[in-house]
């Protein structure tokens, strides 16, 4: 357990105003961040959040594959870089969320110092315990040896056209594949050192330069075994394996005689292609490594070390032991001592051994208590359906994806889920309902990516099952095949049962059963004791007898299970089904559910309220480095659910005049008719704005050929990643070049370009209403980078280029001047009719953060109160207060605006389109005089306590007011 007598910290209890997500690598450093933070703070952003910046695997762009945690990425900056830019945030009394990865280290490319040390020195070294490695797997051949699936063919196809090399530097040997370098165990070489005293010529048997390498010879040769693990051992080997590099180093460069003698042997090690004997010597000596070298498609059933989801370059790392937790903190927590670290952003807890622990240490070691004001700590946690994040976990909320889902369904049409069920399937002949679809995706990743976790459990199942004469028949096959039935069944991401601890909540006891329930019923013809065995094991019903050693394996089988059913869910879910249920891809969302077609107001009412008493300050996203499409893509194609009959008008004509450029594969159209679906609504959501712009000829094309690439690889149904279908790929980016381009596609083009203005006017007025919503409910707002402007990004790679802050700058400064003593009614109205060029996204993003700037205390721990809307028009308004700090402000805003507008040629609501709807506030919270902060306008409730909608809305597509 980590240290319990840490200082408490300043930074307790402290919860930040708003945050700003920057995504940093080696295109956007510590001296960039620093240069855009006075604009940040111009903004009204309280917070600056950063993507992860310890040291990252070379060229990384996300900052997740971290190899050192003892250092600051220098691709970054320096510590002096980074003291500045923290400084500057000081200055401008800004704080510093950061993401950090206590799950995962990158392993790729031999920059992973701890790793390099692990497949040199195997369970024998000190970092062997850091990485969670079965060091005995079912396979008795890699007992005592880590997999390492990385080879382009089979081992020994690679072994003999002379891909692998033996390479000798500064004392040591290696052994190089391309770009990618291996250590060599010490011991084994001295076998090389042997051939080479056999080579070495003209030097006598008493010169001392061959006597000097004969000692060195066997100085290696007595070294202790790799495989001892006592700490006299350990210290013997490692001390003289650096003695006996220094002693060649020095030799061989003093000898010219041992320097050809080396590298002849060497040279005899490399075989020569053609002359498979010429390898046996190479051979030999991988064989006695720590490591074994496999072809890359081996991984998915015999890989040995914990990974993130499926990624072979990611090792799950075992924070759960207190050396782990302080060598991964050690430099964080520095930063958190030093003030420029105010808050910590946790990257996927569901992947920890026991999330709830780490939890409670880090508070511990970051403000010294468990006390009520803790460190500012957010988890990224995905909850499912009606999930709730566990209550005793000491943390201020997740990072808000449950938020992003609910407010963005408050624009989906909920009762034309039928006609957009109906046009989905009869354009994409889709007829498998979503839950089955993951269910069936489910059971595929645990057949193919992550099987060999799942034979691990198996191997761990079978164990426990012998011990016990009722499940003792249970033979492996059945074993293997119930578990895969319960995960696949599961439906959260995981449990957090504490089985060391016996600890089993109803919550989690009702998942299980839940699991084990629907995973019988799938499976009639399965024994039935058997997922009753399955169940009982789960739920930590111990057998009578059992002895304390067979519980502490029973108990880590359960905790193991838990770290496998989230990665299975978000491989099944996010990756895959996702990517083929394409019905409204606005709900495709991480987090989301796409069968959960729209949100009610008073469903979001409720939970808005629910969130202010439990969760008031966890993270309010509208976009995040993990969305697959931004909050205005969104917005725009949720406009589709309003308009089923246009759309599938439209969406049926363009499949009619685009089939000419599809292409043929195997008798299979590419793209097939789902995947086309996926296309045109992505081409709705992201086409850009302006008519300056031709998109054909710039870089949309590619970016959209990007994207569907990556979408169908992810969909898994005619191409992926491991199996990747180079027809299909090539016929489906020629597809999109050929629809977009004018010579070849004009009718389409033009029949695109009738139906966008809409959706475009439409989607806007959404992206204002849901951004407001993020600004002014419950919870503390996040800005992605980029984002107060228009900004039409998909999936990463897309969302991650360059923003333009200079232009930012210069807009927000236009802004600011503007609103000095000019008109702001004015000013608002003014931007409505320019609203493409993104300022008045910024200018409501500027004035909401800087109303909540003025007004912490309100909005960090105020009340929130639905307000009813009233009158004809009631269904298109939603609308809440907070009151607290001794005030009240409200939010108003539009929501299903087609709707609303489809008789007045889609424009954007006016004054007159909203006579006679009105906010009734309940309890007198309307009564007496607001101004809205987004137009300067004075108004006040009517004898009956509520305000007129005209008169909220008829400047301005969102309202927001404060007491005046």
């Amino acid at each position: 357990m980590p240290d319990q007598t840490a200082k408490r910290h300043p930074g307790a209890g402290r919860v930040p105003v708003s945050t700003y997500r920057l995504q940093l690598n080696h295109k956007f450093t510590f001296r960039d961040a620093a240069e855009v933070i006075p604009y940040l703070a111009e903004l009204g952003v309280s917070d600056l959040y950063a993507s992860p910046y310890l040291q990252a695997r070379p060229g990384s762009m996300h900052g997740y594959d971290i190899t050192n945690h003892e250092r600051l990425n220098p691709e970054i900056g320096t510590e002096e870089e980074h003291g500045r830019m923290t400084s500057l945030l000081r200055e401008h009394g800004m704080g510093h969320l950061l993401d950090i990865v206590p799950n995962h280290m990158g392993i790729a490319g031999g920059s992973n110092p701890w790793w390099n040390d692990v497949l040199e020195n195997g369970p024998s070294s000190p970092y062997s315990v850091f990485f969670d490695i079965d060091w005995k797997p079912y396979k008795e051949e890699l007992e005592g040896k880590v997999l390492l699936p990385v080879l382009g063919g089979q081992y020994g196809e690679v072994l003999e056209k002379g891909e692998l090399k033996l390479v000798y530097e500064e004392g040591r040997f290696y052994i190089d594949y391309y770009e990618t370098r291996f250590p060599c165990a010490p011991a084994p070489t001295a076998a090389v050192l042997r051939l080479a005293l056999e080579r070495l010529e003209g030097l006598d048997e008493d010169d001392p330069d061959r006597m000097e390498l004969e000692s060195i010879v066997t100085a290696l040769e007595r070294l202790p075994a790799r495989r001892r693990t006592d700490e006299e051992s350990v210290a013997e080997r490692r001390r003289e394996k650096t003695v006996t590099q220094r002693r060649l180093g020095a030799l061989y460069g003093a000898s010219v005689e041992v320097k050809a003698a080396l590298d002849r042997a060497v040279e005899e090690y490399n075989g020569t292609p053609g002359e498979a004997h010429s390898f046996d010597r190479l051979d030999a000596l991988l064989e006695d490594q720590a490591y074994r070298l496999a072809f890359w498609r081996v991984a998915a059933e015999e890989i040995n070390y914990r990974r993130f989801f499926d990624v072979n370059d990611l090792a799950g790392v075992r924070v759960e032991r207190g050396e782990v937790f302080q060598a991964t903190h050690r430099l964080i927590l520095r930063l958190v001592r030093e003030e420029k670290v105010t808050g910590l952003r946790i990257d996927h807890p569901d992947g920890l051994f026991h999330p709830r622990d780490y939890l409670r240490d880090l508070q511990v070691q970051t403000v010294g208590t468990l006390g009520e004001e803790p460190f500012y700590v957010l988890v990224e946690k995905i909850l499912t359906g009606e999930e709730t994040l566990p209550e005793d976990w000491p943390v201020a909320g997740t990072v808000g994806y449950e938020f992003m889902n609910r407010v963005g369904g408050l624009f989906v049409a909920r009762g034309n889920e039928g006609a957009m069920d109906l046009i989905f399937r009869r354009f994409a002949r889709e007829r498998i309902g979503f839950a089955d679809l993951v269910y069936d995706k489910k059971r595929v990743i645990l057949d193919t990516s992550l099987v060999s976790e799942l034979t691990v459990l198996t191997n761990m199942l079978g164990r426990i099952s012998e011990r016990n004469r009722r499940s003792r028949d249970f033979t492996p096959g059945l074993l293997h095949d119930a578990l895969r039935e319960v995960v696949a069944s599961f439906p959260v991401y995981r449990t957090y049962i504490d089985a060391f601890a016996g600890e089993v909540s109803e919550r989690d006891r009702g998942y299980v059963e839940h699991a084990v329930r629907l995973a019988r019923r799938r499976n009639p013809g399965m024994s039935r004791s058997l997922f009753e065995f399955v169940r009982s094991v789960l739920l930590l019903r111990w057998p009578d007898g059992l002895s304390a050693e067979a519980r502490e394996e029973h108990a880590r089988f359960v905790m193991k299970f838990q770290q496998l059913t989230g990665p299975v869910m978000a491989k099944g879910v996010e990756d895959t089904s996702f990517y083929i249920f394409n019905r409204l891809v606005s709900l495709n969302e991480v987090g989301g559910e796409p069968d959960r077609f729209g949100v009610a107001p008073e469903e979001l009412h409720a939970w808005l309220a629910e969130r202010a008493e439990r969760w008031p300050h966890a993270l309010s996203a509208s976009s995040t480095h993990d969305t697959k499409r931004s909050e205005d893509v969104r917005a725009r194609i949720a406009v589709l659910s309003e308009v089923p009959e246009l759309w599938e008008a439209h969406v049926t004509g363009w499949a009619e005049l685009n089939r000419a450029h599809k292409r043929d594969d195997e008798g299979r159209p590419v793209p097939d008719a789902g995947d086309e679906y996926l296309l045109y609504q992505t081409l709705v959501g992201a086409w850009p704005l302006g008519a300056a712009e031709d998109p054909a000829h710039g870089d949309f094309v590619a970016r959209v050929q990007g994207y569907m690439e990556k979408a169908t690889r992810e969909a898994k149904e005619h191409t992926s990643w491991i199996e990747p279908n180079a027809a299909y790929d090539a016929g489906l980016g020629e597809f999109v070049a050929a629809i977009l381009d004018r010579g070849a596609s004009a009718a389409f083009l033009d029949d695109l370009a009738r139906l966008h203005p809409l959706v475009a006017r439409m989607g806007m007025v959404n992206s204002l209403a849901q951004t407001l919503v993020k600004l002014a409910a419950p919870g503390v707002p996040d800005v992605y980078q980029g984002q107060e402007l228009w900004d039409f990004s998909l999936v990463d790679p897309d969302n991650r280029r360059p923003v333009d802050y200079e232009l930012r700058r210069r807009l927000l400064a236009e802004l600011r001047a503007a609103m000095e003593g000019g008109d702001p009614r004015a000013l608002a109205r003014g931007l409505v009719e320019t609203w493409e060029d993104g300022r008045i996204k910024m200018y409501l993003t500027h004035r909401a953060l800087t109303l909540r700037g003025a007004l912490p205390a309100l909005f960090r721990d105020g009340e929130y109160l639905p307000l009813a809307p009233e009158g004809e028009r009631a269904e298109h308004v939603f609308a809440f207060a907070r009151r607290g700090g001794g005030t009240e402000v409200v939010a108003v805003v539009p929501r299903l605006v087609a709707t609303l507008m489809r008789d007045r040629g889609f424009a954007v609501p006016a004054a007159e389109d909203w006579r006679g709807t009105r906010i009734a506030g309940g309890g007198g919270v309307l009564a007496g005089r607001w101004r809205n902060v987004l137009t300067g306008e004075e108004l006040e409730a009517g004898t009956n306590g509520s305000l007129e909608v005209d008169g909220l809305l008829g400047s301005f597509p969102v309202a927001l007011l404060e007491r005046n």
